[in-house]
């Protein structure tokens, strides 16, 4: 187990690490996601807020890993903290659902987000011109090309890990440079005065907005319960928009002095992102009206600020950022992924192909295989529930690996620890006990959707102990 980690390439400095991590968080859900937040709270003051919690959790996340990156500075990250604290039954679970649905859908929604606005571009691509229908299913250009950006991402990361990090810090640096620009803009040339006020004249009365069929919007106070399961399913939308920051860990073998590097690039690029994505709403909330923001075409948020901000070809300039966007926040989740096939393959629980190196030291069946399976999700067109049914599982890991970092301190006190997660035990404990009520909220207010990830995570049982009984029958 030691000796095949040595055989990956350490070659990522602290800015390609940074730039993966900044880069893998940022997709298209910072140009949409606003509208659906503002329709659940209601307010400047509470929108603000969800993002701004969302970047808090985020960060304490972030750092908390820090500490089990430094003990564990391997391929496999996340997969391997939960094999050493708990299980490899535990590990395997992560595992399945990151290649079932987690990695493989996220991977799937951001291609065809990127071949959704291209279509901006060259109308064709959209997703009403059907090329194919076989027996009920159809098939749209956006997904031909969302597959073929998929391919092509691929096929670059296995020719070696320096091919993906110059794209991963080309884009990334070109998206946030757009983003803040896009924001400094607003700001100078887009934002009212008379908006702005407006927008925060009951900032803090928390509302559902709801629009009839003929356009009438209705306003219902919340209060108890109901603002509770608004909160959840917004911090649900603010929370996922800042995911894959830990895609990081998947690569550890690959970066330079990781004890320490991979700590401070998840606290740097989650900062930068937290940043960066509420100056962002701040932005939407000076240039366009609350229920504009609402009711935003298509929760297009971003696409009708820039066109109050730039004019008609506002949604040019939009379509091209969320294309650089979703195209390196996709290198980012196509590189790092198969690194978790990798490490799981070692340990007899993936197909054993997935955990040899080619040439350019990269794990190329990996790549392939999850290339396969993204794809055939994109052709599915149910990418989209799955992310979302697997939304309750993903907390629940996030809490479980946290939790292990109290767990080592008691299991394994003897391992060198060269970062610590900061504000242990009260940080990490926070994001256990804020995490899990999170949770347990999605549990009660979309319960359809949290049970069926539920049963995605189950069904690794059966499949774990299959793996097992046919690695000692071999």
């Amino acid at each position: 187990m030691e000796n095949q980690n040595s055989s990956f390439r350490p070659s990522l400095s602290l800015l390609d690490a940074t730039m993966i991590v900044a880069g893998s968080m940022i997709g298209s859900g910072v140009f949409i996601v606003s509208a659906e937040i503002t329709r659940y709270v209601g307010s400047a003051g509470w929108l603000t807020l969800m993002w701004v919690l969302g970047g808090i959790v985020t960060i304490i996340a972030a750092v908390s890993y820090g500490e089990l990156s430094g003990m564990f500075p391997k391929a496999g990250g996340q997969y391997v903290y939960l094999r050493e604290a708990y299980n490899p039954l535990v590990a395997f679970l992560f595992g399945w659902t990151q290649f079932s649905v987690i990695q493989t859908g996220t991977i799937a929604a951001v291609a065809v987000a990127f071949a959704k606005f291209s279509a901006y571009l060259i109308p064709a691509f959209s997703e009403g011109n059907i090329l194919v229908e076989l027996v009920g299913l159809k098939i749209s250009a956006a997904q031909i090309v969302a597959i073929i950006s998929i391919v092509l991402l691929t096929w670059i990361n296995t020719r070696g890990i320096k091919n993906g990090k110059v794209i991963q810090t080309v884009f990334t640096l070109t998206k946030l440079l757009s983003l803040f620009g896009l924001i400094i803009f607003g700001f100078l040339l887009g934002a009212k005065a008379e908006v702005w006020n407006a927008n925060w004249a009951n900032a803090w009365e928390a509302v559902s907005l709801t629009k009839d069929a003929g356009g009438q919007i209705t306003t219902t106070v919340l209060s108890g319960m109901a603002l509770f399961g608004a909160i959840a399913i917004s911090m649900k939308g603010s929370l996922f928009s800042s995911d894959a920051w830990n895609n990081i860990t998947f690569i550890a073998a690959e970066i330079k002095n990781p004890q320490r590097n991979i700590g401070r690039a998840l606290f740097l690029g989650t900062l930068l992102v937290t940043i960066v994505y509420v100056s962002a709403n701040l932005m939407y909330i000076a240039v366009l009206p609350l229920h504009e923001v609402a009711f935003a075409g298509n929760d297009r948020v971003a696409v009708d600020a820039a066109i109050q901000i730039f004019g008609t070809g506002g949604s040019m300039i939009i379509a091209v950022m969320i294309m650089v966007s979703t195209f390196g926040c996709n290198n980012g989740l196509i590189l790092s992924g198969a690194r978790v096939y990798y490490t799981m393959a070692q340990d007899g629980l993936f197909f054993k192909k997935a955990g040899e190196l080619n040439t350019f030291g990269v794990p190329e069946r990996g790549l392939w295989i999850q290339c396969l399976w993204a794809s055939l999700l994109c052709l599915s067109g149910r990418y989209g529930d799955l992310l979302t049914m697997v939304i309750f599982g993903v907390l629940i890991f996030y809490v479980i690996t946290i939790a292990g970092i109290f767990v080592l301190r008691v299991k394994r006190p003897e391992l060198p620890r060269p970062y610590k997660a900061f504000g242990y035990p009260v940080l990490p404990s926070l994001y256990i006990i804020v995490a899990a009520a999170l949770a347990l909220l999605l549990l009660v207010f979309e319960r359809s959707y949290a049970l069926s990830g539920l049963v995605i995570i189950i069904i690794g049982f059966p499949l774990y102990y299959i793996a097992m009984k046919a690695q000692k029958s071999s």
